[in-house]
């Protein structure tokens, strides 16, 4: 379920390049329908419906889809307003649990689970342009996305290696301590080098 979060960025393109505003609707009711699924009463989404784990990407991801949904939504669509509530909402859930290392874990709210690079570099790009963008109080939010910034500087090798980005994990049937023990990689990963990238050009 995380990573269907993306696809709302994307119909919010299709409504900003053509002008069709029908595609910013669906894409509200997408992040709507999907937040009926896994959105738990903390703030916090579950990875999926049949656990309660806050996995760390499974939080990334509708956290920069809706930073990025945001970056293209008209501010005078009906639906803008609840997007910036639920993505300010998410972000004050996130910033509970940022690790005084500045990143955020495999299990977000586990103490105990391991500080994980991908989701890291992920929640402090939608920090960072929300920042950029006004939707989030800058002197709140930029000191956490620059203790963000100097962990995954001190994570990347200068020969790619990463250090503990978390592997894939199913769809069905995982329990919380499945989700803890994901392996976390210790080397070149597509996922984590991307997520870094896209941190760094934000």
């Amino acid at each position: 379920s995380d990573s269907l979060f993306m696809d709302v960025p994307i119909l919010a393109m299709a409504g900003a390049l053509t002008g069709e505003r029908r595609y910013f609707g669906m894409a509200a009711r997408h992040i709507a329908f999907m937040q009926k699924i896994v959105l738990r009463p903390d703030g916090l989404y579950r990875h999926q419906a049949s656990t309660d784990a806050a996995w760390g990407r499974g939080n990334a991801f509708p956290a920069l889809g809706l930073a990025l949904t945001l970056s293209e939504f008209p501010k005078d669509h009906p639906d803008y307003p609840r997007l910036l509530a639920s993505y300010r909402a998410h972000m004050t859930a996130l910033a509970r649990f940022q690790d005084e290392n500045g990143m955020w874990r495999n299990v977000i709210d586990r103490p105990g689970a391991y500080s994980e690079y991908s989701a890291t570099a992920m929640i402090a790009t939608a920090m960072l342009r929300g920042v950029r963008n006004g939707w989030l109080d800058r002197k709140a939010y930029e000191p956490r996305v620059q203790a963000a910034w100097n962990s995954i500087l001190t994570r990347t090798g200068a020969d790619g290696r990463l250090v503990d980005v978390c592997e894939s994990t199913g769809t069905r049937g995982l329990t919380d301590q499945d989700y803890l023990r994901r392996t976390a990689i210790l080397g070149r990963d597509d996922r984590g080098g991307g997520m870094a990238m896209f941190f760094a050009t934000e």
